[in-house]
């Protein structure tokens, strides 16, 4: 079931409405239609630093070729005004553009008019601060904290210690400790008051344990459902009906860095299954000690 909400965002500069489209499927949250109200080119930071590798790279030479574009195109504007350069080659002008943007100078081709002397001076600084920015950039990128977490492909809801109990489990990628790590499990769903109005309400799920000293392999999260949990006498049809997603946060402190870190996931109606149980990851070795296979990490069985 696909719900879709639409949210009137009116904003008084130059008195433009957009309108925001938001589609809860299947756990996803899908931000359409933002027009002038929100877009990743008015926070061209943000964007930089939260962009793919791929992508960061790409807007870079993209960047690169036009800037030196630019200045060519500047060049052509002065006639004959760089030395050695064909008169009227873009190619050259272009060239020289790239030279002068990364202080490169080989001097083969050097501005012969005070109108090109001009235009070197300011694409000479626009390189330096490009330069300082870009380095800002990758930098900051490089450095930001990040977690490398899993989560289980799914929840399920299965009886534990003799009551129905939600369960998932996530993994620390890396060998190294996530300390003081807390878990957080939100549910959000549909609800009507008593009005008649409605809402997107949330709740916070108790868990049995939702903080560890070190977080290093694996960890079991458990909600028991009883009659305090907002998921007290659901159903499967009821999760759907109600839209119900289950909002995963995880955070602590990266011993290796020593700043925190953090990690996210959802869970929608259609990835909590009931009357399933986890395929065991914890096994003995012959000799006794024991081990965790990730291989059936995501792995679920059906009760019999």
């Amino acid at each position: 079931m696909k719900f879709q909400l639409k949210i009137l965002a009116r904003k008084q500069r130059q008195g433009s409405q957009s309108i925001v489209h938001l589609k809860y499927r299947n756990g996803n949250v899908e931000i359409i239609g933002l027009g002038v109200w929100y877009s990743y080119w008015r926070d061209p930071y943000h964007l930089l630093l939260t962009v793919p590798w791929s992508g960061f790279v790409l807007l870079i030479c993209a960047f690169y070729v036009v800037i030196n574009t630019l200045f060519a195109l500047a060049y052509l504007l002065g006639g004959d005004c760089i030395t050695n350069a064909r008169p009227g080659s873009f190619l050259d002008v272009f060239f020289f553009s790239v030279q002068t943007l990364a202080s490169i100078g080989y001097g083969a081709m050097y501005p012969k008019t005070t109108y090109a002397n001009i235009i070197v001076t300011i694409e000479a600084i626009v390189g330096v601060m490009g330069i300082a920015v870009m380095t800002g950039l990758a930098f900051a990128r490089f450095s930001r904290p990040t977690a490398r977490v899993i989560f289980s492909r799914v929840a399920v809801i299965v009886p534990h210690d003799g009551a129905p109990t939600l369960m998932f489990r996530t993994a620390n990628q890396r060998r190294n400790l996530i300390l003081e790590a807390q878990m957080r499990v939100y549910l959000m769903r549909d609800e009507v008051t008593a009005e008649g109005d409605f809402m997107r309400r949330i709740y916070d799920l108790k868990l049995l344990r939702q903080q560890t000293p070190g977080f290093a392999l694996s960890w079991s999260v458990i909600h028991v459902i009883d009659e305090s949990s907002p998921l007290y006498g659901m159903t499967p049809e009821s999760l759907t009906q109600t839209n119900c997603v289950l909002m995963v946060s995880l955070s602590g402190i990266d011993e290796t860095v020593a700043q925190v870190v953090h990690a996210r996931h959802s869970y929608g109606s259609n990835e909590i299954l009931w009357n399933h149980r986890f395929v065991d990851i914890l096994h003995h070795a012959s000799n006794g000690h024991r081990y965790i296979d990730y291989n059936h990490f995501h792995d679920v069985l059906p009760l019999e």
